[in-house]
This record gives structure tokens, C-alpha cells and sequence, in this order.
């Protein structure tokens, strides 16, 4: 995948899950507070910059040759600038969006660490994609469970921006202009880079 990888010290080492091919304790072992905040200090070092607004290493050039492409759009999109909501918006009698969006799920609590973009999704429908079955919701009930469990807090939130192309192939070339910008953890493509020690398998974590 295009990109810059990030430096070794911004990646972690496989925590848990040898099943999967990873390394280090077994799977009923919790993680230790100082795994989870080496992790969280990993992720929020590469992206404190672009969330003040700094070039992002990984940054490519516009990918159709020219003009004001995905890559220059991603780059104009702060997660930060958009309204937080919570993940059960969907349960509201009449949900706050609708119809076409990209959507950014992020850890904003500001006692351990700097915000953590953790995901970057599109949709066709902003009120129904986050009702259903998706596997980012089983990386955050993992995540969340892990640093419960390690005495230490977090505040997940959801964001939408809606105005985006209502053709699903650019709207899907800005989410993965997005994903490379940002590298959000709990995104297929960015999860080894992370080495992510959270699975989405709610039975083997």
C-alpha cells in the first residue's frame, strides 16, 4: 500500500493472539497498562501532527495527475473540526445524518494521551451503516475492554462528514486517501503496520 511506513518506534509488537501468528503472551493474559499506553503513544505520535494540521509523512500526490484529487481533499478533512457523537447515535428516534458520508471513529480522552483516530469508513447511508453487524465494533469493544481492565479510561465517539461524492467510486478513493493519511489502526489495511493487539473475534481476546 502506498505510504510511508512509520518509524520502528511507532511500531508496536504483536501482544496477543499466537493463533494468528502473533507473539507474546498467551491469549488470557490481559494487557498490561504500560502495553496499552506504548501502543496509544506509538499511534498518537504519528498523527498529533496532522491533527495540528502538519503534512502527514505517508501524503501522496493527487491520484488522478492533477487538480484538487483525494489526497488534497483528505488533507482539508480534520476529524477533530466535526461533531462527536456517540457510538449508539443510531438508537436515536431520527438519526442526526443521512445519505452519503465518510465517518471517523476516534478516542478523544484526554488524560492518557492525545486524540486516536482508530477508523476511517465511507457510506451510502449515514443513518443505517453503524447500526448493523461491523467488525470496527468489535475491535472497539476489545480496546475498551483491555484498558478497563487496566485501569485506565477512554472516550469513543463518532464523526461524520457529509459532504462527500455521492458516487461510491470517489467517495471510496477519498476513504482510502484518508486511511492513508491518517493510518487508523482498525482498518483492514492499516493494522499490521500498528500490529494491532486487539481482535475482532469477540471469543479469542
Amino acid at each position: 500500500m502506498p505510504g510511508q511506513t512509520p518509524p520502528a518506534s511507532h511500531r508496536q509488537g504483536n501482544l496477543f493472539n499466537p493463533a494468528a501468528g502473533q507473539v507474546g503472551p498467551e491469549p488470557e493474559l490481559h494487557l498490561q497498562a504500560r502495553q496499552l499506553r506504548r501502543w496509544q503513544q506509538g499511534l498518537g505520535a504519528y498523527q498529533a501532527p496532522l491533527f495540528d494540521g502538519q503534512a502527514s509523512p505517508g501524503c501522496q500526490g493527487d491520484l488522478f495527475g492533477g487538480g484538487h484529487g483525494p489526497s488534497d481533499a483528505a488533507a482539508d478533512i480534520n476529524p477533530l473540526s466535526l461533531r462527536a457523537q456517540t457510538l449508539l447515535f443510531w438508537r436515536w428516534p431520527q438519526a442526526p445524518q443521512r445519505g452519503a458520508a465518510l465517518y471517523f471513529v476516534l478516542d478523544t480522552a484526554p488524560a492518557e494521551h492525545a486524540p486516536l483516530l482508530l477508523y476511517v469508513g465511507e457510506t451510502s447511508r449515514a443513518d443505517q451503516r453503524w447500526k448493523g453487524e461491523h467488525d470496527c465494533k468489535h475491535y472497539l469493544a476489545a480496546y475498551s475492554e483491555a484498558l478497563a481492565r487496566a485501569g485506565l479510561s477512554c472516550q469513543l465517539n463518532i464523526r461524520f462528514w457529509l459532504d462527500v461524492p455521492e458516487a461510491l467510486r470517489p467517495r471510496r478513493a477519498l476513504e482510502q486517501a484518508l486511511i492513508r493519511r491518517w493510518l487508523p489502526p482498525f482498518n483492514k489495511e492499516t493494522r499490521q503496520r500498528w500490529a494491532t493487539p486487539f481482535t475482532a473475534d469477540p471469543g479469542s481476546g
